[in-house]
């Protein structure tokens, strides 16, 4: 099985999660103290399921989503107040998973944990198949630790570029209807064009889970640009792992696990590791499943409660003045860092945005452009409330399909 897919489709799946979560949420960063501030219990939850298909030749999907990853956190730390975000990984399409499941895998549940999604990524390869979209989709909207709070923005993001019809026993009609029963919106992305005959069961899978629909052009790549504040930057991300305490082996793992995604993304590019930066300098990163000071601001830990041999080697033998003394330390240092990184992210932020202003062209209207206007119509049916963004060109006359500007390709369909 062959066929063509540049990382566009992927920028898009990012993208598209992004500005669902940024529209319908708003984000604050941590003020300096010299306690652990409580982290409030009222932030809003957005949950977020990925499917991505990794049949056949799919490693640009692969790479941009690696990359696209800590764009979502980053444009959610812009919105007020900050999100509990919660995202989900599932695969499909591989020739390797289990026929019986319709060759689909939970690689990861919801979870706080964005280093254990980036780990996962990172492990994916790419095998042919065949592409059950509706088993895909059921299978997130039906197994998934969904959480029952009924105010939550519940998302399933599903991408590909095979007709998503092809499953008869669980079919995409069915699999929508009931994402949308459970309150779960299904997003999704066909990478072709839209006169593509395969584009309208796409454009459906969308329409019947109240979701969005977008077509691109696989031409049309993803770049994460670089800039002279990068360096800065991933060394800070370095520094700043420094202020975590693990809690017990799982803890002593997940740190571990910290450096690594630190290293996975500086392989991709200095654009990617600054954007990983920018993401560990935000109030959503948050480990309060195994850092112990993530734990005590949320109240998720109790220093009383820890036991001794789960505690750090600096915090053991101490007493629980003591141990305190050091959390509040470490929480000092990590403001202090964290402001470091905001302050370079802002500087990055403006020369990637004079960059833009002078490359400007009048070829087109912006992929993210028009995404943000289609997704922030989710957020309104929400009741949220967002700065206006400006005005992008129509979508095409059936009213369900944004699309990016394209160049006719021809692509290798099964």
């Amino acid at each position: 099985m062959q066929r063509t897919l540049s990382v566009s489709i992927a920028s898009a799946l990012f993208t598209f999660a992004c500005t669902t979560l940024v529209a319908a949420t708003a984000s604050a960063q941590a003020p300096a103290s010299a306690t652990p501030a409580a982290i409030p219990v009222d932030r809003p939850m957005v949950e977020l399921a990925v499917c991505l298909d990794i049949s056949g030749s799919m490693d640009g999907l692969i790479e941009s989503a690696k990359a696209r990853l800590w764009s979502i956190v980053n444009d959610l730390a812009t919105a007020k107040p900050v999100p509990q975000l919660r995202v989900a990984l599932l695969t499909y399409g591989c020739d390797a998973y289990d026929s019986s499941t319709g060759w689909v895998v939970v690689d990861a549940d919801l979870t706080e944990d964005l280093d254990l999604i980036s780990q996962k990524l990172f492990s994916l390869k790419t095998n042919g198949g065949t592409e059950f979209v509706g088993r895909v989709v059921d299978k997130a909207a039906k197994s998934l630790a969904w959480s029952t709070d009924p105010n939550a923005l519940r998302v399933i993001v599903v991408a590909g570029n095979e007709g998503a019809d092809q499953d008869i026993e669980v079919t995409y009609q069915n699999a929508s209807r009931a994402s949308i029963e459970r309150g779960i919106v299904v997003n999704s992305i066909y990478c072709g064009a839209a006169t593509d005959p395969i584009a309208a069961a796409w454009g459906e899978v969308a329409r019947l889970a109240d979701g969005q629909f977008l077509c691109i052009d696989q031409t049309m790549g993803a770049v994460v640009a670089e800039t002279p504040f990068d360096k800065q930057l991933t060394e800070l991300s370095g520094t700043i792992n420094s202020t975590y305490l693990a809690c017990g082996v799982q803890g002593q793992e997940k740190w571990a696990n910290q450096t690594v995604q630190d290293r996975n993304a500086q392989s991709l590019s200095g654009g990617v590791a600054a954007q990983r930066a920018a993401s560990k300098g935000s109030a959503i990163y948050d480990n309060r499943a195994w850092d112990i000071v993530d734990g005590c601001a949320a109240g998720s830990m109790k220093l009383e409660e820890i036991k001794d041999e789960d505690l750090p080697e600096e915090m053991r033998g101490k007493t629980i003045e003591q141990k305190k003394s050091i959390v509040e330390a470490k929480q000092v240092e990590r403001t202090r860092i964290q402001k470091e990184i905001q302050a370079l992210q802002a500087q990055r932020d403006a020369y990637l945005a004079d960059a833009a202003r002078k490359q400007a062209t009048t070829q087109g209207v912006a992929l993210d452009d028009a995404l943000k206007q289609a997704i922030r119509s989710q957020a309104t049916k929400k009741g949220m409330q967002f700065a206006p963004v400006p005005p992008v060109r129509p979508a095409p006359a059936s009213g369900t399909t944004a699309t990016a500007p394209t160049t006719e390709t021809s692509q290798s369909k099964n």
